[in-house]
């Protein structure tokens, strides 16, 4: 069940957003959220989510004041219990059908901060709900929106395989939501298999096959979709590794023409809702790994806007990869030094996820390629840090 909102709690973040000389529009800059957002969560139009709250307590640096105010955590092994109840109970409701999609965007903003070995079961069970609810008596309608909630299920759950190298299972729920998407007649769902089989396959090393599936992608996605934008930035990661830096330039320069004006969307860590504030990011890393010499720069100002405290800001795990982009731009520019403290400090973050660890084997190369003594101590932390052998993530951190 929905838990009330705490009214203490849109007092709180007011007083405390007041005290900073904030409006709700620069807060929403620095918080990337939505102006609308952040005054139904003043108004208590809307309850905060834990996460939110924590993001807001480090914008705001109120010392986990609102996190506590917030609403305790889902217990989704009871929610599912209730929803099995009702299903037997009765046919399928709109309030059950609201309540599984308000799902799927939960767990898919989740993605950015949650360590996938525990996202997994959480989408796996909710991926059973649908299953049990298609097997009932369903009307067209509510049909297709189960398919739809389930194709994106899917394919999350495929993504999370990915970052967990387990190529066999994410290929199988690639075809599952390709399938369920298919049935609905959602192209960006379809979209979104392309692009994350072409992220798959460019950390495998096929990049000419990552930019067939990222063109591909791009010619299915809906004008004006995040998965198309999403593609498109693939496009130019595959490029980068094609080493063909002007094809990445132009490609760069298509994801900034799709995303200029775009607004921040509400939940700026879905990660199926493409937020502007990424574009630098996947700008670093494209540039990093062309060996541009603009990308020391640009490297630079993502991880400074990401993790302006050094802590791992609200976004570890984006904060871990700048530091390994700006690692390799300063690899590249003659300063292995600060490359090996930068890759020393993503690796034991802990926020490395399995799939991603390729990069900081890459920088780790191209700091001993240097012949920079410095080069043993990231040698050492990756050995500690390896997947398999890495400590738990620390949750305070996201």
């Amino acid at each position: 069940m929905v838990s009330p909102v705490d009214p203490r709690f849109g007092t709180a973040l007011r007083e405390l957003r007041q005290r900073r000389g904030l409006s709700l529009r620069l807060l929403g800059q620095l918080a990337h959220r939505s102006k609308s957002h952040l005054h139904e969560l003043e108004a208590g139009l809307k309850a905060p989510t834990v996460d939110t709250a924590r993001h807001l307590d480090r914008v705001l640096e109120a010392g986990g004041a609102l996190a506590r105010l917030a609403d305790a955590p889902v217990d989704h092994a009871a929610e599912a219990g209730e929803l099995r109840a009702r299903v037997a109970a009765s046919d399928v409701s709109g309030d059950i059908l609201d309540r599984i999609e308000q799902g799927v965007d939960d767990l898919a903003s989740s993605y950015p901060t949650m360590a996938p070995t525990d996202l997994l079961p959480l989408v796996r069970r909710h991926l059973s709900y649908v299953g049990r609810l298609l097997d009932g008596r369903v009307t067209l309608a509510q049909q297709r929106r189960l398919l739809v909630a389930g194709g994106w299920l899917a394919v999350l759950r495929a993504t999370v395989h990915i970052d967990l190298r387990q190529r066999t299972a994410a290929v199988a729920h690639l075809r599952a939501a390709h399938d369920l998407a298919e049935h609905a007649e959602h192209g960006e769902i379809q979209a979104w298999c392309l692009e994350t089989r072409a992220w798959d396959v460019l950390t495998q090393g096929d990049y000419q096959a990552a930019l067939d599936l990222s063109r591909q992608a791009q010619r299915l996605a809906p004008r004006g979709s995040s998965a198309r934008i999403q593609a498109t930035a693939q496009e130019a990661r595959a490029w980068a590794r094609i080493g063909d830096i002007g094809a990445t330039r132009r490609a760069l320069d298509r994801v900034e023409r799709l995303t200029a004006n775009l607004p921040v969307p509400e939940r700026a860590e879905h990660h199926y809702r493409y937020d502007p504030a990424k574009a630098a990011a996947y700008t670093a890393t494209t540039l990093a790994w062309a060996g541009d010499p603009g990308a020391e720069q640009v490297a630079r100002a993502v991880l400074t806007e990401l993790d302006p405290h050094g802590d791992g800001g609200a976004r570890p795990r984006r904060s871990a990869s700048a530091r390994l982009d700006l690692g390799l731009a300063l690899v590249a520019a003659g300063q292995p030094d600060e490359a090996v403290a930068l890759g020393a400090q993503a690796v034991t973050s802990g926020r490395v996820v399995p799939s991603n660890w390729w990069r900081a084997a890459e920088l780790l190369a191209k700091v001993e390629q240097s012949g920079a003594p410095e080069a043993s101590t990231l040698r050492d932390a990756c050995m500690e840090y390896a997947p398999g052998r890495q400590p738990p993530a620390d949750s305070t951190l996201g």
